[in-house]
C-alpha cells in the first residue's frame, strides 16, 4: 500500500475526484492549505471568492510575459498561495496509473500546477471491523 498526497489547485478538484472516482479509488481526504513553492507566493497566486478580503484589496496583479506577478503591501512571509491537499491509500499495483490521472487532470503547464507525494504505508486497520492490511483499504 501507498499514500498519495496531491497538493493541487482549488479548482481542479471536482476533475480530480471524478477521474479517481472513475478509476475505482473515490476514498480521499481533502484539506484546505496554504503554502508557498519555488516562486515563494510572489507568482502565480490563484485569486477567487475563498481569497481572504485583505488579501485581494492588498494584492494587484500586474501582466508579465506568461503568468502574473504580484504587486503588494504585504509582509513576504504572508504570501501564501492557497491550494487543497489529497490524501489516498492506494495498493502499489495502482500507484502509477493513479499518479498519472492525477497529472494528467491538473498539468497546466504552469508555475502553480501542484506536487504529489508517495510514502510506502506499512499496514491499515478499518476500525469498524479490524479488517488489516489490503482488505481495510477496499
Amino acid at each position: 500500500m501507498k499514500e498519495l498526497t496531491a497538493i493541487i489547485r482549488r479548482d481542479k478538484v471536482p476533475e480530480t475526484k471524478t477521474v479517481l472516482d472513475e478509476l475505482g479509488y473515490p476514498s480521499v481526504t481533502i484539506q484546505s492549505v496554504d503554502g508557498r513553492g519555488q516562486q515563494k507566493g510572489d507568482m502565480c497566486v490563484e485569486m477567487d471568492s475563498e481569497m481572504p478580503e485583505s488579501f485581494c484589496t492588498a494584492v494587484k496583479l500586474v501582466p508579465t510575459s506568461s503568468e502574473y506577478a504580484i504587486e503588494h503591501t504585504l509582509p513576504k512571509v504572508a504570501l501564501f498561495v492557497p491550494k487543497r491537499m489529497l490524501t489516498m491509500i492506494v495498493p502499489d499495483d495502482v500507484v502509477s496509473k493513479v499518479v498519472k490521472s492525477i497529472i494528467k487532470v491538473n498539468q497546466t503547464g504552469k508555475r502553480g500546477d501542484g506536487k504529489i507525494f508517495v510514502m510506502p504505508i506499512d499496514t491499515a486497520v478499518r476500525i469498524r471491523t479490524g479488517e488489516i492490511g489490503g482488505e481495510s483499504i477496499s
